[in-house]
Formats: structure tokens, C-alpha cells, sequence
């Protein structure tokens, strides 16, 4: 009973020489870098001005994503308020290349045809 009890103790010592949650995983990549400074920080109708209506929009938390199509590409634009104004604050393309989260093509396609709104 007396090595149990030990046995126990060493048990939980050990549990406990690990803070909870960590792992010896490392960390997953950050995203790709490649965010248009173009296009970081306009607000919605600057953003409309350049690339015409959005052709999608979703609003949600205090946040929008705002979803342009071209032939064979679409951007994702997401906006968050800044002062009583939303702002864009992050760009995506799909499809993308590895090194970027913004195909600086896919972006040029959209200004120069400029989507049309479906939803």
C-alpha cells in the first residue's frame, strides 16, 4: 500500500512539471504575408470605387467580408471598424501562391473589370 501511495505521488509530480495545454508541437506557420498596400485601410466606398459593388457581403461581430469574382480568382476583403468606420484590414485570394495571401494578379483582374453584386 506504502509503494502505491508513492507511486501515486510521483504519478501526479510528474503530470504537474507540464503547464496544461502545452505541448512540445511547434507552432504552425503564421499566414503568408502580401497584404496590397493599395488596398489596406480604405474604407468600404473607397474600396467600391476601385473594384465596384461587392459579390458578396457578410456582416458579423462587428466585422465584414466582402467577397469579389473574377473569371478565375476570387478576393476576399475583410473589414473592421476603426473609429466609427470600417476599414479594410486584411485581403486573401484563392487561389494564392504559398509566399502571399494576396495574388497581386487575381487583384489586378478585379480592377480592371470590376464585379458586379449577386447577393
Amino acid at each position: 500500500m506504502k509503494r502505491l501511495a508513492i507511486a501515486l505521488v510521483l504519478l501526479l509530480g510528474a503530470c504537474a512539471s507540464q503547464p496544461r495545454g502545452t505541448t512540445n508541437e511547434p507552432l504552425p506557420a503564421p499566414p503568408p504575408t502580401g497584404e496590397p498596400a493599395d488596398l489596406i485601410g480604405l474604407t468600404g466606398p473607397q474600396l467600391q470605387a476601385k473594384l465596384g459593388a461587392a459579390s458578396f457581403s457578410r456582416r458579423e461581430n462587428g466585422s465584414e467580408l466582402w467577397r469579389y469574382d473574377s473569371r478565375d480568382c476570387r478576393a476576399f476583403f475583410f473589414l473592421y471598424a476603426e473609429g466609427g468606420t470600417m476599414r479594410v484590414r486584411h485581403v486573401e485570394t484563392a487561389p494564392h501562391e504559398r509566399t502571399m495571401a494576396a495574388d497581386p494578379a487575381c487583384l489586378s483582374a478585379l480592377r480592371a473589370k470590376p464585379a458586379s453584386r449577386t447577393s
